[in-house]
């Protein structure tokens, strides 16, 4: 596999190689030892989850609000989607800057992306399928919205009819109203986590709940 970096610090992308045969084709999604090189930090693994959606379907900008973050590897095992990981950490140098990748089965190509990262998708074909591996457990109530039409944030989406969408996602709130609710992490609280100084992930209180949709 062949791990590169992006335009956004502490965000990947895993383009995989494909072992074809007479069968079909084998590849590896992620190695946990060449993910955590790349990275710079262990990655272990807590908790791992899937969604399903019709085609047109956008989930997100999804983030979580400190102090329970979550680092993510992102594949597309099903279908295909249009994905975008914003930085909302609070300080970064390229807050508010955003990273798109297309995705699809049969390429397998992954992204991850640490603490902090808001991520969300649009679904480009129906029962499109999205496999999430977080490296920290889902706590109720933690996850933040931001709206993924913010001009200030400028996704280019490409839509030509009105997405589907949740309605917490449909009255999400801009980055810059978010980012002064105070409850966005910061620069320097994330790069305390993935260097394992004492900090957030230390205060996480046990998952009492499933995670909610993405």
């Amino acid at each position: 596999m062949n791990i590169t970096e992006t335009s956004l610090p502490d965000v990947f992308r895993i383009h995989p190689h494909h072992v074809p045969d007479r069968r079909g084709t084998f590849h590896e999604a992620f190695r946990i030892d060449a993910l955590s090189e790349a990275i710079g930090r262990k990655f272990e693994v807590q908790q791992v989850n899937f969604s399903v959606s019709r085609r047109n379907t956008l989930r997100g900008i999804h983030g979580s609000i400190k102090p329970y973050c979550q680092a993510k590897i992102v594949t597309c095992v099903r279908g295909a989607v249009l994905d975008a990981v914003v930085d909302l950490r609070i300080g970064s140098p390229t807050f508010g800057q955003f990273e798109v990748t297309y995705q699809d089965a049969a390429s397998g190509i992954t992204v991850y992306l640490a603490e902090g990262l808001g991520h969300g998708f649009l679904a480009l074909t129906d029962d499109t399928c999205i496999n999430y591996v977080c490296n920290a457990e889902y706590v109720h109530g933690s996850q933040i919205a931001v709206n993924p039409f913010d001009p200030e944030v400028g996704i280019p989406w490409d839509l030509d009819e009105e997405p589907t969408r949740s309605d917490r996602d449909a009255v999400a709130p801009p980055l810059a109203e978010v980012a002064a609710s105070g409850n966005l992490v910061t620069y320097e609280e994330c790069l305390a986590m993935m260097h394992g100084e004492a900090g957030l992930r230390g205060d996480r209180p046990t998952a009492a709940s499933p995670g909610t949709p993405s």
